[in-house]
């Protein structure tokens, strides 16, 4: 098969051709490996292959909704036994760390019958909104090499939007799925708190606000890929009921008039960029011309207050997340990049009662949610302040990269984030992606639709926050919008 003729297809759609004996599994393969030995070498997508693994895989009887679908998997919390797993770290790395067992998302997605041929490239540990990880170095975004692709899953977006696998596996602890979805130009599907699974390494992953999936070129991929991993499993410590109908036969199905609530105004105050902003507008323009009824409105929730509780518990967990690699890797801090022994060192001072105090405010903010709720269906937002930043544009200041190196030598590294300085780390960690953390705390659907490129054609999403549990409502009109403004065509412009 020709790449022109393998990147007019979805998953789904590489999947009807292979049960109708029109192409083989292993055809498809060879036609991602080509395209992949094309464009991994600008983007930097794929950073461990499995070739071997993939070459097997293509010559079985497969089953499923992706039966001898090319795909890749983030190289963070989807392990596969047998192979490399590094989570974007030099630590890993160079202990070729080998997993032992699957992750049981890959479980789920070897029985939709996925041909899984590498890994993909993400910042260490997950904890950035660009790829850029010193173990492996800048993922790039294939609409402009010179911009970013996204984090933490930018390896995933890179190579769908490139057109070498049509979905891939993904994960959002912060905005990690919608992010790179906003800057690749793809559909990007957090789901609800317990949606996925996460064992058997996890029961959960930061208290359900991390959730895992996939990153998509069509809305019916996500949904088809949403059926097969949907659920929970002896591991899950949440458990949520599981929809009346496969998400699929769902969306084939209109919604009904939807009243959404829409702002462009970032929660903690900072800079939001033009493009957003006519994003946004353009989306609200579209939603009225289907019918629905879009009003200029917001949560009752200060997203200061928010995000600061955000980054509580996500430097709190990284803390631990270092140390149990120290321990289990005998690592030392050479091992890791600067910025996350800095995080470990803001996070490691939380106290006990800060923490509960912080975990507790979650609650205030997913009652304010559900309030919101009852008056609109949804809540729409951009994905991203801005669209993609150029490679190297998001970094920690030299000036305070020798300040965290000397604090760090005398354990002192702490003081930066207390008293007002609390503020100004939370805005410089969030000014470029501050609109994606709610979701994330309130354990709500959210999801990422692209409906909007700027003048020099580079995407960014609009994002749409839903009711707990309510990823049909996303996902039916996500379609609604992909039916009315297809983007599948967008992608025979990206030129690498």
């Amino acid at each position: 098969m020709k790449f022109s003729e393998y990147q007019q297809y979805d998953g789904l759609g590489l999947a009807k051709l292979v049960a109708n004996k029109d192409v083989h599994p292993h055809e498809l393969l060879l036609t991602a490996l080509l395209r992949a030995a094309e464009v991994n070498p600008k983007l930097n997508a794929i950073t461990i292959p499995m070739h071997d693994y993939a070459q097997q895989r293509s010559q079985l009887s497969l089953e499923g909704a992706f039966a001898g679908v090319p795909f890749l998997v983030k190289d963070l919390f989807q392990e596969i036994k047998g192979y490399p797993s590094t989570f974007g770290s030099q630590a890993y790395k160079r202990a070729n760390y080998i997993a032992q067992t699957n992750s049981e998302i890959v479980n789920r997605w070897e029985k939709a019958g996925i041909v899984t041929f590498g890994r993909t490239n993400t910042p260490e540990f997950g904890i950035k909104g660009v790829t850029e990880p010193e173990a492996w170095g800048t993922c790039r975004n294939p609409w402009n090499i010179n911009h970013n692709s996204g984090g933490s899953s930018g390896g995933s977006a890179s190579a769908v939007a490139a057109g070498i696998v049509p979905l891939a596996g993904a994960g959002d602890g912060g905005g990690s799925i919608r992010i790179p979805a906003s800057y690749c130009g793809l559909f990007g599907l957090k789901p609800s708190r317990g949606r996925t699974p996460w064992g058997p390494h996890l029961s959960e992953a930061m208290h359900g606000a991390a959730m895992q999936h996939v990153l998509t070129k069509s809305v019916q991929d996500s949904a088809a890929m949403l059926d097969a991993t949907q659920g929970s499993e002896t591991h899950s410590l949440f458990s949520i009921k599981a929809p009346e109908h496969s998400y699929l036969e769902i969306i084939q199905r209109p919604p009904k008039q939807l009243k959404i609530g829409y702002s462009t105004k970032s929660p903690i105050g900072t800079k939001v960029s033009a493009d957003a902003e006519a994003a946004i507008l353009h989306t609200a323009k579209l939603l009225e011309s289907l019918g629905h009824l879009v009003v200029e409105a917001e949560p009752a929730i200060d997203g200061m207050n928010l995000a600061k509780d955000f980054i509580t518990t996500w430097f709190s967990q990284f803390a631990y997340t270092l140390q149990e690699s120290r321990n289990h890797l005998n690592a030392r801090d050479e091992d890791f990049e600067l910025d996350s022994l800095a995080l470990a060192a803001f996070g490691e001072k939380t106290t006990a009662l800060q923490y509960i105090h912080n975990l507790n405010n979650w609650g205030h903010y997913a009652s304010q949610m559900n309030l919101f709720f009852e008056q609109y269906d949804l809540y729409l937002i951009p994905s991203t302040a801005s669209t993609a930043p150029k490679n190297g544009e998001v970094k920690t200041p030299v000036w305070q990269k020798q300040l965290l190196k000397g604090l760090l030598k005398i354990r002192q590294a702490h003081r930066l984030a207390e008293g007002k300085l609390i503020e100004k780390i939370v805005k410089e960690n969030l000014k470029w992606v501050p609109f994606t953390q709610l979701a994330n705390i309130t354990g709500l659907p959210a999801m990422s639709v692209p409906l909007y490129w700027n003048k020099n054609q580079l995407p960014l999403g609009s994002q749409f926050v839903a009711p707990f549990g309510r990823e049909d409502r996303l996902l039916q009109l996500a379609h609604q919008l992909e039916q009315t403004q297809p983007w599948m065509q967008k992608y025979n412009d990206i030129k690498l």
